[in-house]
């Protein structure tokens, strides 16, 4: 997710962020952090920096851990217009903004902003990335598809002559709309690695565009609710087009999941002269969007449209294999603003998945299918996603984590409280998460699960909404600046982490920030350098050996550039963190990727030189062209290691 404070206020990816839209009384977590270490430090009469410490099972006091063993040499921090790796590695840029794709495409021109040009070039601000090995089902590493999502565009950065988003969104014609809407969705490109490293293949038959002209279709329980009817669509069931798609996911079956983001800010109108008022305003939907398209398009209007924003907000499936194929909205995951959509197959077979809800004080969400997990089904394993339970994640002081089923008829939910079928809750599942008194968490992000053990990784990129009042010596951090990462645990069953279970415990597994500053209170698993301390984590990923790398978004607020940082999970290098990667200026790092063997890691750096004072004609960096004229292009970059081995070890 793109978290954009610190830069140009328009055009403000996570503005209500700074606003936050959840009005319930349930728990924030920074609340239970603080009882459970309260207690602690009563019971053991430690010192508050020593509860600190103790907070998570199997994090050391700081000192008592070695690094881990990485075999590269750390970068230090910085602030530039390039992007660093160590010494011994090779980043070089694969896919930019613009670059033709689809057969017949132009090349990138830009001064010439068409938007059929643009359906058929890579898009706009790359997020979440994904290799699918070539042919499907192998477990190639030198021959693929990249999937990669396109979060949004950013006006003044595309278009000459504005001097801020303000000014672009306030004269932004038709044409500029219709280019920015092509800018948005996904790609998926094929890419083959040779003696020369890693290219494109941009004619192939298997190349495809996806925006907000793709036809898609609404499955699940909530699919055909007179509230996802619209006039275009009075069946309820189709839908043109995704945006706003942050991180993602990818089943057993071979598809890619996309998870739509922050929808509120595309929709103008009125929304308190709409039924859906209150359902608007739970999204963060005002009225004042930070894009200008419901002038020429009455979808995105509200007032004339009040469904259509329903129809935004849910999982996506795309079949990367298929480009025929029609994208599917899984209505059984929720509605709400989505950042990641991990998939487990459990123990008994059946499937998991695991999503945040990206905003400050909202929630962690699990899905549990009815069904069961058939290798031989293929894609018809896709309908495990339509037929489950949704949960939501309330974590007590005690370290557990219980999951609230939402469910029609359950508790709270109920026509009592304005619920009249399993449709209402799942469009509404943030005010379903209120009522259940879920727990308020610190912008849940991406969420990973180890396959090495189980445990579950949910990333907080920060909260500084939080209150003087919830600040006590175990928890010194009146705004939560920083972010953290908490680790869930499963219980056992079989012999395996049990996803499905419906109580887990918790424990803090990093509290980012520099361990130098008093303020901070940082936590890490053991001493870490000077370039090793993080801040803003945003996604993560695995790689085969089961290292955890940690990507950044807001790190600029702190002085150093966003990038990527690694760390063992378990053993004495846990939660002890070295820096690998750092981005252009402006730019945040996303989609940390693996290819099967390990040796090649594809990033995604999205809005490079996007900060206060820098436009079009007056970037503060034209990476990774570095030619005059050529603004700065949101890129995915593919790294290898130069004697051809693991990365990272």
């Amino acid at each position: 997710m793109t978290d954009r404070h610190y830069r140009t206020p328009v055009h403000i990816n996570n503005e209500d962020d700074n606003n936050p839209s959840n009005p319930s009384a349930g728990p924030a977590l920074s609340d239970l952090i603080r009882v459970r270490l309260s207690r602690r430090d009563a019971l053991k009469g430690l010192m508050a920096s020593a509860a600190i410490g103790a907070i998570g099972v199997g994090i050391n006091p700081r000192g008592a851990a070695a690094a881990p063993k990485l075999g590269f040499a750390e970068i230090p921090h910085a602030y530039d217009e390039n992007l660093h790796v160590p010494q011994g590695y090779t980043a070089k840029t694969l896919l930019r903004w613009g670059d033709p794709i689809i057969a017949g495409a132009p090349d990138f021109d830009p001064l010439k902003h068409d938007a059929a040009a643009q359906a058929g070039q890579f898009g706009y601000n790359c997020d979440f990335v994904h290799f699918c090995p070539l042919p499907e089902g192998s477990g190639a590493s030198d021959h693929g598809l990249l999937v990669v999502n396109h979060e949004y565009t950013d006006a003044h950065m595309i278009f000459p002559g504005f001097a801020d988003g303000k000014a672009a969104l306030e004269a932004t014609t038709a044409e500029m709309a219709a280019y920015e809407q092509a800018g948005h969705g996904l790609s998926v490109v094929e890419v083959k690695r040779d003696g020369n490293g890693w290219s494109a293949v941009p004619d192939s038959r298997l190349n495809r565009r996806i925006t907000l002209a793709t036809e898609m279709e609404l499955v699940g329980p909530a699919a055909g609710d007179a509230r996802l009817k619209t006039a275009a669509d009075a069946t309820g069931t189709r839908v043109l087009g995704t945006m706003n798609n942050c991180a993602g996911g990818w089943t057993p079956w071979g598809t890619i999941l996309t998870a739509e983001e922050n929808v509120h800010q595309y929709f103008g109108g009125d929304p308190e002269a709409t039924p859906e008022a209150a359902n608007a305003k739970r999204m963060g939907i005002k009225g004042e969007p930070s894009y200008a398209w419901g002038k020429f398009a009455d979808r995105f209007d509200i007032s004339k449209e009040p469904n259509e924003p329903n129809r935004f907000g849910w999982i996506v499936e795309v079949d990367p294999y298929d480009p025929a194929s029609m994208p599917k909205k899984h209505t059984a995951l929720g509605r709400f603003k989505h950042e990641a959509a991990t998939t487990v197959i459990n123990g008994d077979n059946r499937l998991v998945v695991y999503t945040g809800d990206d905003e400050r004080f909202e929630y962690v969400y699990k899905y549990v299918s009815s069904g069961t997990f058939d290798p031989a089904a293929g894609r018809a394993n896709s309908t495990l996603l339509d037929d489950g339970t949704l949960y939501v994640a309330k974590l007590d002081a005690d370290g557990n984590v219980t999951w609230l089923p939402l469910t029609f008829g359950e508790g709270p939910l109920t026509e009592a409280k304005g619920f009249k079928n399993q449709a209402d809750v799942l469009i509404e599942a943030r005010r379903a998460g209120d009522l259940l008194e879920a727990t308020k968490m610190d912008r849940p992000e991406d969420i990973e699960a180890s396959d090495k053990t189980g445990k579950v990784y949910v990333v907080l990129t920060k909260n500084d909404k939080r209150k003087a009042e919830q600040v006590d010596a175990a928890n010194a951090r009146e705004k939560n600046i920083w972010g953290h990462i908490v680790e869930m645990v499963p219980p056992m069953k079989d012999g395996r982490a049990d996803h499905a279970a419906d109580r887990f415990t918790w424990n803090a597994f990093i509290q980012a920030g520099n361990p130098k500053d008093p303020e901070a209170k940082a936590i890490y698993g053991g001493e870490v350098s000077d370039a090793g301390w993080f801040a803003n984590p945003d996604n993560i990923a695995f790689d085969a050996s089961g290292r955890l790398w940690i990507s950044t978004d807001g790190f600029p607020d702190h002085g150093v550039h966003d990038g990527l940082w690694v760390t063992e999970t378990e053993g004495e290098g846990r939660a002890v963190t070295r820096h690998f990667l750092g981005c252009p200026r402006g730019a945040e790092l996303c989609g940390p990727a693996f290819t099967p063997d390990g040796k090649t890691l594809f990033v995604a750096v999205q809005h490079p030189g996007d900060e206060d004072g820098s436009n079009f004609q007056n970037p503060s960096t034209r990476w990774p062209d570095f030619k005059d004229g050529m603004p700065p292009r949101p890129s995915v970059v593919a790294i290898t290691k130069d004697d051809g081995g693991e990365i990272g070890a």
